[in-house]
């Protein structure tokens, strides 16, 4: 929603005092200014996003999670009602920007948990990458046992590696998860939006017999699984090329 700052009504005055105190993760002063818009523009479009923002603010904390639950239901108030009303007050770009704080909030109440796999989105490793904060999300992961051979811990890695390190560092983890979760490894690499490296992808599974089996029905595979070291030796040639060039 774009609002003209330089309007001389007092509807968009007083939107743009709430949208300043918000900012400014001003809860008290968000509440004061939102309650004089409402109050006076009781039907203004823009109410029902701002009070949901607001009450974000309000909710934050920086306790500790006792469990997993809390942790689920804290994170799918962000993603289900304030990431749409702060994309729609600010659009993709700005909104993203303005949420970040209360992922890293997340992410850093939720530094005690264990790793549950019915559980693996309330994981400090996957609230951490949330937050952009990719140092913190790699040791969330150290922190894990086994990482290496659990498809969303090792998924977390080779993403945060992605975003710190060079790809040839970045390769032997993607590869590893291709072979382990090759639908994982595909949202992964469709989501971090790299075409050479989806390509680079696309050439590792067809760089031996049979890659994951990818042309068969998901339910009736019949072909074995490929050989893990030829697969990383091809990846990783593959990856040296494609750096070299």
């Amino acid at each position: 929603m774009q609002l003209d700052i330089f309007a001389d009504s007092r509807d968009v005055m007083l939107r743009n005092d709430v949208l300043n105190a918000l900012q400014r993760y001003d809860a008290i002063e968000t509440q004061q200014t939102l309650r004089r818009l409402s109050d006076e523009y009781p039907d203004d479009d823009s109410v029902p996003q701002l009070t949901v923002l607001a009450g974000a603010l309000d909710l934050r904390s920086s306790t500790a999670f006792s469990n997993h639950q809390s942790a689920a239901e804290a994170r799918s108030a962000l993603v289900e009602k304030t990431t749409p009303a702060a994309l729609r007050m600010w659009g993709e770009h700005a909104g993203s920007r303005w949420l970040l704080p209360l992922w890293r909030e997340l992410a850093q109440r939720a530094s005690l948990l264990p790793f549950r796999a019915d559980s693996i989105d309330t994981h400090a490793a996957a609230l951490w990458l949330k937050a952009g904060g990719w140092s913190d999300a790699r040791d969330a992961v150290l922190t894990i046992e086994s990482w290496r051979r659990i498809p969303a811990p090792l998924a977390w890695m080779a993403e945060a590696s992605y975003r710190l390190d060079a790809l040839e560092q970045t390769w032997p983890l993607l590869a590893e998860l291709a072979w382990l979760a090759p639908d994982r490894c595909a949202g992964l690499v469709e989501r971090m939006g790299d075409k050479p490296l989806d390509s680079l992808l696309r050439k590792f599974y067809a760089s031996f017999e049979g890659a994951y089996c990818l042309g068969l029905d998901r339910e009736t595979r019949s072909c074995a699984p490929p050989d893990r070291s030829a697969a990383l030796n091809a990846g990783e040639s593959r990856t040296r090329d494609a750096t070299a060039a």
